[in-house]
Order: C-alpha cells, then structure tokens, then sequence
C-alpha cells in the first residue's frame, strides 16, 4: 500500500483502493473495549486522541468501557464508579495524603482492585490505554494480563524510556538516563526541579522495570511518529513491539474559509517545553502580529516576554470548537515553536485540516508532518533568527501562495490521516491480538 505519510496527488486513487481493504470486518458489533486514561475530559492532546478513539469505536458498534482517574471535569460515564480517587499534583495536601498519594503513583493497590471489578462487571475482549503513569499508574497491567485481555497502549510521550517522560532537564532535551542510568533523574530533580518529585519518579521506574510491567504485559505498543519508535529503539527496545498508526482528525468537523489573515497563531498549552518566548521573541523581530491561544502556568512569564521584546502580541486564552477555528482561520499560518521531542502534535493536523499551513520546530515528530515549501516549512529549534525569517517569508508571501499550501495540507489530511484509515489500522490490530488469544 502506499505509504500514508509520503503519498502525494498522483497516488490518490491507489491509497483510497488499499484503505478500504484494510477496514476490518464488522468486528466492533457487540465487541467490548476497555479504553484506559487518566482523565476523562479534555485536558491535552493525548485526552483529544483518547476520548476521539473512544467515539470512533463507538460509532462502528463497539461498546466503550472507560477506566479513568475521578475528575470534576470528567465527561460523564455509566461506569465512572469504577475510577480511581484523583490524584492533582500542585494541590496542598496534608503529609500522610502526600504520602498516600505517592504510594499510588508507584503502584496503586486501589487502581488494580477496581479494574478487576470492572473487568468482571465489563467482560471487555480487548483493553487499550493512554497515558496512565503518574495517576493510575502502570500496576494495572499485570491485572490486564492475569485476566487474559489483549492489552494495546499508546506512547503519547517517551516515559517508556525516561522516568522524566519529556527527555527535558533544565528545559534541554536531555538523554542521559539512556543505558538504564535512570538515577540521573533523581540526581538533576529533572521533574519541575523538585526533589520528591523526581524521587517518586525515579521510585517508580525502578519498579516497574523489576517487574517487566510494560516488557511482559503489553500486546503491542501503538506509536504516532516514527521518531519515537526510532528514539526507543535507540534506548534498547525492540522495533518488533512497535506499530506506526499517526494520529487523525475528523475532516467532516473541519471547514476551511477565508483567505489567509497577517497575523500568526499559536494555540496548545502555555508550558516552558514549548518554546513560546523563542516565538514571541521571533514575532519581534520579523515585525508581525502573534496570536497565542491557550492557558498554562507560564502565561505570566510570557507577557513579560512580549512586553520587554514589544512585541505585538494577542493572548486569546483558552478556545475551543467553532472559536478556535475561527481563530485558526483568521491566521496566515499556524506555529509549532517546541523545544522537546514532540510526539505527532494534534495541531498540525487540524491547521492543515482548516486550510492552514505549518511552520514547525526541526524537532521530534513534527517535521514528520510538515512538508517542506508544500504544506509549510521548518526551522532549527530555540534559533529565534531563523524562525523570524520564516515568519518574514510568510508574511511577504502572495496570499495566493500561502492558500495553496494550505489546500495541499487539507488534501493530505483528507487522504492520509482520517478517521477511516486509523479505525481501520486500530481495529486491525484488535482483531489479530483477540486471534491470537483465541
């Protein structure tokens, strides 16, 4: 079939023909499946890709079984007594709860008997999970084994190989854990520089690695972007236990209008891992208007930024469905600034799907999904003089020019990463894990 990432105009009509070979038969009607995550609203990408699957499945017949953390945000479920007690880091609990709550980071007693309750109530044929550490944590998958469900989890990050899960120390990329040297997690407090958090981390990798909890337990690791599969092969992985299947969007909720607006767009979360003040400082210095939409603990010290670089910034706050499309389609272009190795951000894929092209981080999975001077461009992370040139060429680019790369991101989402062609890859690999069971 023909690769789904490198497929241009010319190959249509042959990626169309092997798509619908591999949809699976009606294996959703009255199949169960257990989806595990964290949180069950949405918080982030990986929440986005969680609760999206969830209503794919759904949609082709499969009845969906979640297994979440307690939230006051959470969707509701008809089996959300079944989740665990939340845990919120940042909260101000007391020196016992602190204590019980780190116990359950490490290995949580309570997550594994409630997922043997609802294993028994649910009787699922197959189990897929997100991200779990850190909340649920990764105890319930030698319940998951023990029970004989087929289990799928999908790396939305890279604490497979690092404790600290973003590979960032002092907000650098950093591998120094590679080797299965994971004290120097604890040793630089690589999680917000704290000492207990990185502790409890560290407490818990050790553990799990005893255990051979993700090595013994999991069927087959679903992986975004070849970069990750190729950054965890690098720390000693096999390749085997890999599957590539990208991320998706659901075109149908998509509209492209407009032509392409002066100004450019930011939107995800405010956090350091995303080089937002390489961006505000690079908006500066191209001279062009920036829109950031999102919320997060670092938007304090972006305003700052912008006013000491005077720079002509809009902070739009959080935005979701129709006015954040809005706000996308009103850009000339959408900006990925990160400065860590990003897995198979959502966003590109829903700026192209608007009619927008990318300009993206050399970093990661990201120049995985831009193509260069056809959908977008990239330039070097954190280097503030190459991204102004970027946003320089843009902004003095004819509109019909920008337009055109916009079209041809809409075109490759249309084609390559649909809700078809990820139901149809997902629901292949459920279908050859049950086999192998049965």
């Amino acid at each position: 079939m023909t690769d789904h990432l490198t497929m241009t105009r010319p190959h249509v009509g042959s990626a169309l023909a092997g798509r619908a070979t591999h949809t699976p038969a009606p294996l959703g009607d009255g199949a169960r499946l257990l989806s595990i995550n964290n949180y069950h609203y949405r918080r982030g990408g990986a929440e986005f890709v969680f609760l999206e699957h969830n209503r794919v499945f759904g949609k082709h017949g499969w009845d969906v079984v979640p297994f979440c953390m307690q939230h006051p945000d959470n969707e509701p479920s008809p089996w959300d007594s079944y989740f665990v007690e939340e845990i919120e880091f940042g909260r101000d609990y007391g020196p016992l709860a602190k204590a019980k709550r780190a116990a359950k980071v490490i290995y949580s007693l309570e997550a594994r008997r409630k997922l043997r309750g609802l294993i028994a109530q649910a009787r699922p044929q197959v189990a897929h999970a997100h991200n779990v550490y850190h909340h649920i944590s990764p105890a319930i998958f030698s319940v998951l084994k023990a029970e004989n469900v087929p289990t799928v989890l999908t790396l939305h990050d890279l604490k497979l190989a690092c404790p600290a899960y973003t590979m960032l120390r002092a907000n650098q990329p950093c591998e120094s854990c590679r080797g299965g040297k994971i004290h120097n997690v604890l040793r630089h407090r690589c999680l917000k520089g704290s000492a207990a958090l990185s502790a409890v981390a560290w407490a818990e990798a050790m553990l799990h690695a005893s255990l051979g909890t993700y090595r013994d337990n999991i069927d087959r690791f679903v992986v975004p972007s070849r970069f990750y599969i190729d950054k965890l092969v690098e720390w000693g992985w096999p390749r085997a236990r890999f599957t590539h299947i990208p991320n998706f969007v659901d075109v149908e909720r998509f509209s492209p209008q407009g032509q392409p607006g002066r100004g450019f767009l930011y939107f995800g979360r405010l956090s350091p891992e995303k080089g937002l003040p390489t961006l505000i400082r690079a908006a500066a210095k191209a001279g062009v208007p920036l829109t950031i939409v999102g919320t997060g603990a670092q938007e304090p010290e972006l305003r700052g930024v912008a006013a000491a670089a005077r720079a002509d910034v809009t902070f739009l706050g959080y935005r979701s469905g129709d006015a954040l499309h809005a706000a996308v389609t009103a850009a000339r272009a959408v900006v990925l600034p990160s400065e860590w190795y990003e897995n198979a951000p959502v966003s590109v894929l829903e700026a192209y799907a608007l009619g927008r092209p990318v300009i993206g981080a050399r970093i990661g999975g990201i120049p995985e999904l831009v193509r260069e001077g056809e959908t977008g461009t990239t330039f070097p992370s954190r280097d503030v003089d190459a991204l102004a040139g970027c946003l320089t060429r843009f902004a003095a680019m004819p509109d019909a020019r920008v337009a055109e790369m916009g079209r041809e991101g809409r075109f490759w989402v249309e084609h390559a990463f649909t809700v078809e062609r990820y139901y149809a890859r997902v629901g292949a690999l459920y279908a050859d894990l049950m086999e192998q069971r049965r």
